[in-house]
């Protein structure tokens, strides 16, 4: 499904990408092969957070208790639902939102996100309000959803005997499907997912006079590169927006690559703490594409409550550094420093192994960076194609005299 599958917010990383897994079991699969890679997969999950999580006192959980409880779960479990639901609940138990478990399909759709690919369109977050249902956060122009009249703000019901982002979405395989729109109506609709070409990570948009907009879906490779590229013939009077809304974090190097387009090379902006307990200083290290120093364009970066990770250390890097002004709404607080593994099935483990404080001191886990401006955009604006966030970050800056003269020495 177009599903730039953002299924849950514990699957942002800033790590880099696992790596290549061995061949996958089905999810079909049953009886003793079933019971051996349940078995695989759980030992796993449950021997990297006792070794690996960056509080050796697991936020004082009993892990041993833990693996009493739900391994016999775990080795039951009859398809991939059943087994990554245990695996998510034990997870749930650390209070983490970077720890979690994918399964084999979601982790094969993350890998895909900005490739070529079967898509019905839609792009899904689960429903808290309805565990195991997914709220639709957006549908993509042109798509089969679209076309069937999807909308936004729809849930989709998942469960026994429906279609869930466990399950492979595969080209001209009819999803049979249940939607509940805004009105509580239930919706049948039978999509039949279609090759779509892939939605860029990164886009740059100067169709507004003085301004340009650099859109940031994902810190993936690449980033930096692209965007000192964009940087390298802006007209000091331009001003730049970075537009990190729904960004759910990615790469820690190509943060840190995009802060060096901004502030002097070797500026502290982050401390990290493994679980070693050592503090490591993280600073600018350049890699700012061939942007040969920052530049000192008025900046402002746009964020909301799906701002995750990455997408919440860096405007915070800059906010502390008085080198850009932040718009929009108070971000997730989900900025430990996480690193992903393959499990045995092709599914992938997402676990903090680092703790986070910015410069200042601030730990932004369960906190979020607070925006120096607020502004929302509501369902009803994205469907009239109004943003009123966007309109906030240029008015701030076509006025913005202090945040300038406030802006390091380059």
């Amino acid at each position: 499904m177009s599903l730039s599958l953002v299924v849950a917010p514990a699957f942002a990383s800033t790590s880099g990408h696992a790596p290549a897994a061995r061949p996958v079991a089905s999810s079909t699969a049953t009886g003793g092969e079933r019971k051996r890679m349940n078995r695989e997969v759980f030992d796993q999950v449950w021997g990297e957070v006792r070794t690996e999580y960056y509080d050796p006192r697991l936020h004082g959980v009993d892990w041993n208790a833990a693996r009493r409880s739900f391994r016999p779960r775990a080795l039951a479990a009859h398809d991939d639902r059943t087994l990554y639901a245990v695996l998510e609940e034990m997870l749930g138990l650390l209070d983490d939102d970077h720890a979690g478990a994918a399964p084999p399909a979601v982790a094969r759709r993350q890998d895909a996100q900005y490739a070529r690919r079967a898509a019905i369109g839609v792009t899904l977050r689960p429903d808290p309000a309805h565990p195991g249902d997914y709220r639709i956060e957006s549908v993509r122009a042109g798509s089969p959803a679209d076309r069937a009249g999807v909308m936004d703000g729809w849930r989709l019901q998942s469960g026994e005997g429906r279609w869930s982002p466990d399950q492979d979405v595969v080209d001209g395989r009819t999803l049979n499907l249940t939607f509940i729109d805004e009105e509580g109506q239930t919706r049948p609709l039978d999509l039949t997912p279609v090759v779509m070409e892939a939605r860029p990570p990164f886009v740059a948009d100067r169709t507004r006079p003085g301004v340009v907009v650099l859109r940031v879906e994902g810190f993936e490779p690449g980033l930096g590169r692209w965007m000192g590229a964009q940087l390298s013939d802006v007209a000091p009077e331009t001003d730049v927006i970075i537009d990190l809304r729904g960004n759910p974090g990615g790469r820690l190097a190509e943060a840190d690559a995009v802060l060096s387009c901004f502030l002097p090379r070797d500026q502290a902006w982050a401390t990290r703490t493994p679980r070693s307990g050592s503090p490591v200083t993280l600073s600018t290290a350049g890699g700012c594409g061939d942007l040969r120093a920052p530049i000192a364009n008025s900046v402002a970066v746009l964020v909301d409550s799906d701002s995750r990770s990455a997408a919440e250390l860096t405007p915070a890097a800059l906010q502390e550094a008085r080198r850009a002004v932040i718009i929009g709404e108070r971000t997730a607080g989900a900025v430990l420093i996480s690193q992903e593994s393959r499990l045995p099935d092709g599914g992938r483990l997402t676990l903090s192994r680092s703790d986070f404080i910015t410069s200042g001191g601030v730990r932004l886990e369960k906190r979020g960076v607070t925006p120096d401006r607020e502004a929302s955009v509501t369902r009803e604006d994205r469907r009239e194609g109004r943003d009123p966030a966007l309109d906030a970050a240029i008015a701030a800056l076509s006025g913005e005299t202090a945040l300038a003269s406030a802006a390091p020495s380059l």
